[in-house]
């Protein structure tokens, strides 16, 4: 540990304050049961916490032998993930019952030496993650060995020190945890306000007074000068059912009042739409090397609610030639119809899409961004227009009955104006709530390591001679400092 110690503290390393450092093995999956004694895996220990999480606790149902006894959980004893997601601990409470660890926890069982919740808390901080290796710059381990564990060296004071920083982090912790979930309140509270925003966007409840005294001319006026586009030839026939969205999209008329001047307009009358394809992934020609842009769902994914530029992946020029799919030019929106329902983008240049996307490249009529601002207005509530619980699908006959209430193309401006704004702002509020988690994190990390620097809890009485652990008796060993020279002074 580098630099000096608190005065009464010494060192010491983990093998010397455990009893048993060991983990479960492999093939205990033959065990699992509905009930029964519990099951610790990583999930089940969290990070940023020393409480283990039992609501996805899976149960096992073990014979009596060697393996059940040296790996069966004991109250107090610290628990270590060691795959996977490295490094969280977890402390055993009364709570746990009869539990065992699997082969990705390690389990440390600590002696009189050492208050348990002090062992957890410290190899949660910082010093412990260090020596472990996990807060190497650009550190990529894949696993933490028994042996780094045993010998992680720990900072030791007196057991009514240890005591009392425990419970010093557990109370600026559990400020942290409230300002944390405080936090997190945020998120869909901001969900729940963009999606009103939206939708009072598009059914023209922000553009009310800007309407009052302007000549603006009716929609329905200015679609008599527009033609409708050209569609594409074959595929189902739309369907005649009526579903209504929840804002400006409809399949089929709804019959519902727009606003003045506005119409509730098919989409193929303003739109031209289209759906992708993908190219054969059993010839290699049609993407090695490609440079056509091709989107996929990881890419609507990725740029929901904006413009895509880039893709993940890019075809040939061969692969587009012998596929269904062709280049739609900037500006088309695309909206995910399967799988992933709901991932709404628009093309920043021209690219060919997959099959999981309908595609509407807009008129005169209609500009692109009030019809992605129409698409994310519905929200979740968009998977109404498809079939299926579990794998919702939005099929073609609903895609080309699809309807929206439109105002007129300088309305439609003033809306995308004032979305894009409170978009803006909307943005703002989630950068600031994220910057406040990761100054939450900076916190917690400096309490845990001020905490074994010695400085979060008044020190011991100086004038000790012996720092007293349990059953154990450790003097400090510092530099300078002879063991008779200590106790002479």
């Amino acid at each position: 540990m580098k630099g000096d110690l608190p005065f009464n503290w010494t060192e010491r390393r983990a093998s010397e304050l455990c009893s048993l450092i060991t983990s479960g093995s492999r093939g205990w999956a033959k065990y699992y049961a509905e009930s029964g004694a519990g099951f610790i895996r990583v999930q089940n220990v969290r990070r940023g916490r020393i409480d283990l999480d039992l609501d996805d606790l899976q149960h096992v149902r073990l014979p009596k032998n060697a393996e059940g006894s040296r790996t069966r959980l004991h109250l107090n004893d610290v628990t270590i993930t060691i795959t996977a997601d490295l490094g969280r601990v977890g402390l055993v409470g009364d709570a746990v019952g009869e539990a065992y660890v699997n082969q990705h926890v390690a389990l440390a069982r600590p002696t009189e030496a050492v208050v348990p919740g002090y062992l957890a808390w410290f190899i949660a901080g910082p010093n412990a993650q260090q020596q472990l290796g996990l807060l190497d710059r650009g550190a990529t381990r894949s696993g933490i060995g028994l042996k780094d564990i045993e010998g992680l060296i720990v900072p030791l004071p007196p057991l009514a020190e240890q005591r009392r920083i425990v419970a010093q982090i557990e109370a600026l912790f559990a400020r942290t945890r409230r300002a944390r979930a405080d936090l997190e309140r945020i998120a869909p509270l901001s969900d729940r306000h963009r999606l009103a925003s939206l939708r009072a966007g598009v059914t023209g409840q922000f553009t009310e007074a800007w309407r009052q005294g302007r000549p603006i001319e009716d929609v329905r006026i200015a679609l008599r000068r527009i033609p409708a586009p050209e569609q594409g030839r074959g595929g189902r026939e739309a369907t005649t059912d009526v579903t209504p969205g929840m804002a400006a999209l409809s399949v089929n008329d709804p019959g519902t009042l727009a606003p003045p001047g506005w119409a509730w307009t098919p989409l193929l009358g303003v739109a031209r739409q289209e759906t992708g394809h993908t190219p054969s992934r059993r010839v290699p020609a049609y993407w090695d090397g490609g440079d056509v842009p091709w989107v996929g769902i990881r890419d609507a994914g990725a740029h929901h609610g904006t413009t895509i530029y880039d893709t993940m992946q890019k075809c040939t020029e061969l692969g587009l030639a012998n596929s269904s799919a062709r280049l739609l030019p900037a500006g088309t929106v695309c909206l995910s119809r399967t799988a992933s329902v709901g991932y709404v983008t628009v093309l920043g240049k021209s690219m060919a899409t997959s099959q999981d996307f309908a595609t509407w490249t807009c008129t005169p009529a209609l500009l692109p961004e009030y019809l992605k601002f129409a698409l994310l207005a519905e929200g979740d509530d968009i998977r109404r227009f498809g079939e299926g619980s579990t794998h919702t699908t939005i099929y073609f006959p609903e895609i080309r009955a699809l309807h929206i209430c439109l105002p007129s193309i300088e309305e439609q401006a003033e809306i995308v104006r004032i979305l894009t704004s409170n978009a803006g702002g909307q943005t703002i509020a989630s950068t600031e709530a994220a910057r406040s988690r990761a100054l939450l994190d900076r916190l917690e990390k400096s309490i845990l390591a001020r905490a074994f620097r010695g400085e979060l809890v008044p020190q011991e009485d100086p004038q000790a001679s012996e720092v007293t652990t349990g059953n154990a008796s450790f003097l400090p060993e510092r530099k300078g400092i002879r063991r008779g020279a200590h106790r002479a002074a």
